[in-house]
């Protein structure tokens, strides 16, 4: 196994990421993977503003409460393609949609 790192960027408030973190921690599940660290990181700079921008057209007129762009970042101790199982799994429970038009629960990109 080595260390592998799940990053991605949201636009949520505290709620949100504790459903961001369920997510992670479902996909992980029963799969031979183990949590071994992780950052969240509250960015200073303009790099999630698109994740902000989505949200507003998204919600149009809706205050965005507490929501913040941020980055979470999760390290695995996992092979592979364990990883990529855990990733899709995530992508998939972030937008069960899919890639047609839809409003996202929580904004996110990928890194």
């Amino acid at each position: 196994m080595r260390a592998r790192r799940l990053r991605l960027g949201l636009y949520a408030d505290e709620q949100r990421l504790a459903w961001v973190r369920s997510l992670v921690e479902d996909a992980i599940g029963s799969r031979h993977a183990r949590i071994i660290g992780g950052t969240l990181a509250h960015t200073v700079d303009d790099e999630l503003d698109f994740l902000v921008e989505q949200w507003t057209v998204e919600h149009p007129g809706q205050n965005s409460g507490s929501r913040q762009p941020v980055y979470m970042e999760v390290h695995l101790g996992c092979s592979l393609r364990t990883w990529r199982a855990i990733r899709k799994a995530v992508l998939t429970a972030l937008c069960p949609e899919g890639s047609g038009p839809h409003i996202c629960r929580v904004p996110w990109t990928v890194g």
